[in-house]
This record gives structure tokens, sequence and C-alpha cells, in this order.
């Protein structure tokens, strides 16, 4: 029996989450399971290896020998010819370290579940990516702090404890995304992606947050996650807009006028937003909450070139 058989039946205790990883989900990641064996088949096997002298599976370069190397790297059919003693270097296969933000704060739970359940399936998504190919995930839920963290797991039955981390998670507190970057540069001596799952609705903007993860040598990725309702409040007239994580509290009119410059205030920081990501060759990817998870996730992979 496979893990997904195992997911068709729940615990009685997870029976409040069970819809968030339903048989539906489960079939959305099969599917991505077959894209992921492509995936790290081809150029993102590639990417992982670095140059290790000694014990390696491909060969890479020689570098003169000296006193102390080991004598069975030496290239003996290069001293036949040339009489020099060189030492064999070889490329080694390394694990990748993929860490995954996900924005917890109370503008992820605005409007009911839709947009934390959607972030919550987006990043069990990429971690079960990961997972299958034999990468180290860890996983941390960030707001003003990094409110909980799953250290690195390894192996594709450890998705059990990505699904239990995701469920316990609850939105609240303002969105501080810098605290994710400069926690997993204190806590992780591995560097690799980091993907963050937000809506970026970060006060002290979500630059801070993306070059601190620069900052700490980490390459990051972009999930935004959108709701189209954001763009429009939905009322009329008299309203008391309150900031959902804040508190703070304005009372306005809402004309059409004003909601019609609303929209293009917001559609212009949408393209700030990819812009940024795009000057700094961050790979960017919206994901709505209405859309496909499994295009998503698939298209944040095209972007940043890991897919043809």
């Amino acid at each position: 029996m496979g893990w997904l058989d195992w997911l068709r039946a729940p615990k009685a205790s997870d029976a409040a989450e069970g819809e968030l990883f339903d048989e539906a989900f489960q079939r959305k990641l099969e599917y991505l399971a077959v894209a992921a064996r492509r995936l790290f088949a081809g150029r993102m096997r590639a990417e992982r290896r670095t140059r290790i002298s000694g014990s390696g599976i491909e060969f890479a370069d020689h570098r003169p020998y000296t006193p102390g190397d080991d004598l069975r790297a030496l290239d003996w059919s290069v001293y036949g010819r040339t009489e020099r003693l060189l030492v064999k270097r070889f490329e080694e296969e390394e694990d990748l370290t993929v860490a995954i933000v996900l924005d917890v704060s109370a503008s992820m739970g605005f409007g009911g579940r839709a947009r934390f359940d959607h972030a919550r399936r987006l990043a069990a998504a990429m971690a079960y990516v990961a997972l299958s190919n034999l990468d180290r995930v860890t996983m941390v839920a960030v707001s003003t702090k990094v409110e909980r963290r799953l250290p690195p797991a390894r192996g594709k039955g450890q998705i059990f404890k990505v699904l239990e981390f995701l469920r316990a998670l609850k939105p609240g507190g303002s969105t501080a995304l810098a605290e994710a970057g400069r926690t997993l540069g204190a806590e992780l001596k591995r560097r690799g992606v980091a993907i963050v799952v937000s809506d970026l609705y970060d006060p002290a903007g979500f630059e801070r947050g993306i070059n601190a993860l620069r900052y700490q040598k980490f390459e990051p990725m972009v999930i935004h996650v959108t709701d189209a309702r954001d763009a429009d409040p939905g009322a009329r007239g008299d309203v008391l807009l309150v900031d959902a994580e804040s508190g703070d509290g304005r009372e306005v009119t809402l004309t059409p006028a004003l909601v019609g410059r609303f929209r293009e205030a917001h559609g212009a920081w949408r393209r700030e937003v990819e812009g940024f990501c795009k000057a700094r060759r961050v790979a960017y990817a919206e994901a709505d909450v209405e859309g496909a998870l499994e295009d998503q996730v698939l298209n944040l992979f095209r972007r940043s070139g890991l897919v043809g």
C-alpha cells in the first residue's frame, strides 16, 4: 500500500482538516510526481553538481599533486605521457536543500479559508516534488516572526510530517518575510532554493524579505498567492475598512471612481512585484486561489528555468 492509500483513511483527529488534502488533491500530487521525474532527470540534475577533489561520479579536471594527496587519485596515464604528477578531480552530485517559506499572517486568512488553504496545498505540493526526488526539505511558517519550523527531512515518506505540520497552522499576526531569511541563514548550514509562498502584503515591503534570502545566499523563488477580490472590496457607499493584520481602521465612502483608482493602484503594485523579481532573476509565479494548483506549480518550474 502506497502513502497515497494511507492518506485516504485519515485519523479522527484529522477530520476537521480532512478536506485540505483530499483525494482530488492527492491525484494532483501523482500528476506532479510524473512531472518531477522528468524535471530531475534533466536540467536540475546538472545544477546540483559541486566540484570536489577525490571520490566522485564524473571526471572534472586535474590539479597538481601536493605531498599528502591520496596516491590513488593520481592520473597515471597522464604521468606516462608527460611525467607530470596530476590529481584527478571529479564532480560529485549533492542533494538540493529546499526551504519552503509559508506566510501564515492574518492577511492570508482574510475572507475565509480559500487563500490560506490554497497556500498550504501549494506548499505541500512543492514539498512533495522535492521529497520524491530525494532532496532535503525544510519548512518555516512566518508572520511577525518564525512561528513554527519543520526540521530538514529527506525521502518521500516524510510527506506525512509535512502534511501534519501544515494542518496545524493557523493564520495570525503581521507579515515579516525578512525574519524568515535571517532565521534560515542562521539555522541552515547548507544553502539552496527558498520558495516563498505568500500574498506579499508585508508592511516593511516584500522586497526586504526577498533580499534577505538573497543576502543569505539562497536562491529565492516566489509563489504569489492572489485573490481577485483583493482589487475590489465588493462594497459601496460608507464603509469602515479594517487592516486584517494591524487592526487599524478607516472610514471611507466607496464610489465607483474611488474603486476604479484602487484597482489601478493594486494592478500597478502587482506589476511592481513581478518586475522586481524579473530584474533580480527571481523565479515568480502568480497563484490565484481559483486557479489550477498543478499548473501554478509547473509554471514556477518553467519560470525558474528548471524545465523546458
